[in-house]
């Protein structure tokens, strides 16, 4: 509780500019999953659980693999029972070799939502060129 009443008081002495870093530095004191970066594409889930498991229980660890071929994007995530755990493994291993790659390491960030929408272009119906249908000359 006086955790919560610290974050408050802070918050209310901090400009709006500078809430946003606030709030990041909370997120991240109590995130538990890693973004791994730097990843060889012959790294796999089992392999990027055993370079970590020695900072902590691990919930999951999971590379991320490209839709189309299944083969490594050369990045994943790993997840932690506790941040301490967290904190740990990227104090010890950002910058690090693992399997013969220089790894960046830390926190997660939060995916923001996606609308299913699309992206780009838009409808045009006046022929006077521009993106979307009936793009055409001019």
């Amino acid at each position: 509780m006086a955790f919560l009443s610290n974050v408050g008081n802070t918050l209310s002495q901090t400009t709006s500019a500078a809430r946003p870093l606030i709030f990041q530095a909370i997120r991240c004191m109590s995130s538990s999953k890693l973004f791994v970066g730097g990843l060889s594409y012959s790294t796999d889930d089992q392999s990027l659980q055993e370079a970590f498991q020695k900072y902590g229980q691990i919930a999951e660890a999971r590379i991320v693999t490209d839709r189309e071929t299944g083969k490594s994007r050369g990045f994943g995530f790993v997840t932690y029972s506790s941040s301490e755990e967290a904190s740990s493994a990227i104090q010890a291993l950002d910058g690090q070799d693992l399997h013969g790659r220089r790894v960046r390491v830390n926190y997660a960030n939060d995916r923001p939502p996606r609308n299913n929408f699309g992206g780009g272009g838009g409808y045009n119906n006046n022929n006077s060129g521009g993106g979307g249908y009936n793009a055409g000359g001019g």
